[in-house]
């Protein structure tokens, strides 16, 4: 039967209707005279009739073909066609009692109403019997799904209504917060606390759960989210009816504020036009080009007109899109852009590529800056951010590089973590190739955290709050230096420029953002309110996690607060002590050894025998990352 109705088509059933509609005109009389006090038998009485009766069903097949009921589907059959069934019999009496009126037919009086009134039902009757038919078949053929819906409030109480004639989904039950509600019976269906939820479903074989809360906040629906997910259960979300129309947009409360907004004072633009011949007319290799910094960096240079561009970098999927990026750019400019897959600890390689391209400045950016996952993992941050900056540096002296410009961090400054001791390491590298190769510019530009790169919290901030929250901050008392990317790299590009050899550049970063509240500013940016003990009812929780290994409550910029100025305002020279070559050398042949032994204690014990470094105990780091 089935295999039948899928096969029939819209006209097939429409005829169906039709006759059967047809064949309800006799019915109807039949039971009308039955009904009624008559002189003859319903039957003979009926067989009076039939004369009539062609014409009265001509007259009901082409009026209820012009109103299209027959072709109005079962599951359809509401209000819109009750009214035109209404306006079919209607007809239909009057045209009843005008025909019997001429055939001279007796009849008591309000035999006609009698007869509208039993074909108005019948017509109803036989097709609620024929939609429950056809439902049972289908159901048959294809079981519904039973769903729950999350939310009793009006949104839910039509979205269950909807459900109810669904071919596949059947709504088994409610469940809402909303204590009053809780135990009721709305739409037929029963009223659950959420703490029945898993009982409830398990019971009635329910996987997939419909939110039907659209005027709660974006934050709780996700906690919501989350927490039915880690129960198993596969969730949807119904979106509210204003936003359904364009009243109201989908993801406002997504809407990604811009890094710079946090800064806490104006972002800071600098004239590049005094800079600018430093990197004009000259080839730029950048390493980490698909880095934040790095990708900015390759922007602002090719407004410094530079005749080649390297662009260096390990990760495949980072290049590709510096490369996609930077090429764009170039169009129409005369600019070569290079792009090079590769480590920057492969001497073979970065002589190579500084040799085939004839490079005269170098930016080297390409480090593991990750505090946590570099203190998880120490022997391979040192490799990369001590050793890939001794092979460049070095190879850049022996190829004849004009500049050589050291991206460090102000976690380098009495470091107490393995990425910042690892930073620091590289500044003495530099330092030490400075005083024995003065034919290259050797200068290193210090700095603190810059907003919106990959890693920093602003992004982090945001996410966490699409999702719900907490958002995470490690110590209320925890603050940090900030810059925008373009400022800060504005600033290592004029500090490069600068530069006469031997320097440790120190940017001015203005005073220290502390994180709980950059926090705050974030939440309360994306539009909802921070929940806490004088807010319960707020929108997202902020939650302390500790310090992790190797992070201190305040960074610095520099090892001897006596800074000298430069031309610039906001760029500072630091006066630093450095090692010895023989001191150099022996703490790289140390670091060479833990290397080759695998001993990341003894390289830890280098690090604090050659800098000065305040190490946090080592031990087991899984899982706080």
């Amino acid at each position: 039967m089935f295999r039948l109705l899928n096969r029939m088509t819209r006209t097939q059933k429409a005829a169906v209707f039709m006759a059967i509609d047809m064949a309800l005109i006799p019915l109807a009389l039949l039971f009308t005279y039955t009904v009624q006090p008559l002189t003859t038998s319903p039957l003979e009485t009926l067989r009076q009739t039939l004369p009539i009766l062609p014409a009265l069903m001509a007259i009901a097949a082409g009026l209820s073909i012009w109103l299209k009921l027959p072709y109005i589907q079962l599951n359809a059959f509401e209000h819109h066609a009750v009214g035109r069934s209404t306006v079919l019999v209607l007809v239909m009496t009057g045209s009843a009692a005008g025909l019997t009126a001429l055939a001279k037919i007796p009849l008591p009086p309000g035999t006609h109403v009698i007869f509208g009134a039993s074909y108005f039902l019948s017509f109803l009757a036989v097709r609620v019997l024929l939609y429950q038919i056809v439902l049972g078949i289908y159901r048959r053929a294809r079981p519904r799904r039973p769903v729950l819906i999350y939310g009793a409030g009006s949104t839910g109480l039509q979205l269950a209504q909807a459900l109810k004639t669904h071919e596949r989904i059947v709504p088994a039950a409610f469940v809402d917060d909303n204590v009053s509600l809780q135990g009721m019976t709305l739409m037929g269906l029963p009223v659950y606390p959420p703490a029945r939820l898993a009982e409830v479903a398990r019971a009635r074989g329910i996987r997939r759960v419909l939110l039907a809360m659209p005027s709660q906040s974006q934050p709780k629906q996700a906690q919501i989210v989350t927490r039915l997910q880690q129960m198993g259960f596969e969730v949807q979300a119904l979106p509210s009816f204003a936003q359904l129309i364009g009243e109201e947009p989908l993801v406002d409360k997504l809407t990604l504020i811009p890094p710079q907004s946090f800064l806490g004072r104006a972002a800071r633009d600098v004239e590049l036009a005094q800079a600018s011949a430093s990197y004009a007319g000259r080839s730029v290799l950048v390493s980490g080009a698909g880095g934040s910094i790095g990708a900015e960096l390759c922007r602002q240079i090719l407004s410094c007109g530079p005749t080649r561009l390297v662009l260096y970098e390990l990760s495949e999927l980072a290049l590709y899109t510096a490369h996609q990026e930077i090429t764009q750019l170039t169009e129409g400019t005369g600019i070569e852009v290079v792009p090079v897959l590769g480590s920057v600890t492969d001497p073979r390689l970065v002589r190579k590529v500084l040799t085939e391209n004839r490079v005269q400045v170098v930016l080297h950016a390409a480090a593991y800056k990750h505090v946590p996952l570099v203190e998880a993992n120490p022997l391979a941050g040192l490799a990369n951010n001590v050793f890939g900056t001794q092979t460049l540096a070095r190879e850049a002296a022996e190829t004849g590089v004009e500049r050589f410009i050291l991206i460090s961090s102000d976690k380098a400054v009495r470091p107490a973590n393995v990425m910042g001791a690892s930073k620091r390491m590289a500044e003495l590298v530099v330092q030490d190739l400075a005083v024995r190769h003065p034919g290259t510019v050797f200068a290193t530009v210090r700095f603190g955290n810059v907003l919106g790169s990959s890693g920093s919290v602003v992004p982090l901030f945001q996410d966490q709050i699409s999702r719900g929250g907490p958002v995470t901050v490690t110590d209320a008392r925890v603050k940090r230096y900030f810059m925008t990317i373009r400022e800060a790299v504005q600033l290592v590009l004029c500090a490069g420029a600068e530069a006469t050899g031997d320097e440790i550049f120190v940017l001015d970063m203005g005073e220290p953002v502390a994180i709980l509240h950059l926090a705050r500013q974030v939440i309360q940016s994306a539009g909802y309110s921070v929940r806490d003990e004088d807010n319960p009812q707020g929108d997202i929780a902020i939650e302390f996690i500790g310090l992790r290994p190797g992070e201190k409550l305040q960074e610095e910029l520099s090892l001897n607060p006596d800074l000298r100025r430069t031309r610039y305002q906001k760029i500072f020279c630091a006066q630093e002590d450095k090692l010895s070559e023989i001191e150099v050398a022996g703490m790289l042949r140390g670091l060479r050894q833990a290397m080759a032994a695998s001993d990341a204690e003894l390289a830890r014990d280098l690090l604090e025998r050659w800098i000065d470094w305040v190490p946090t105990p080592a031990e087991d780091l899984t899982g706080k990352l």
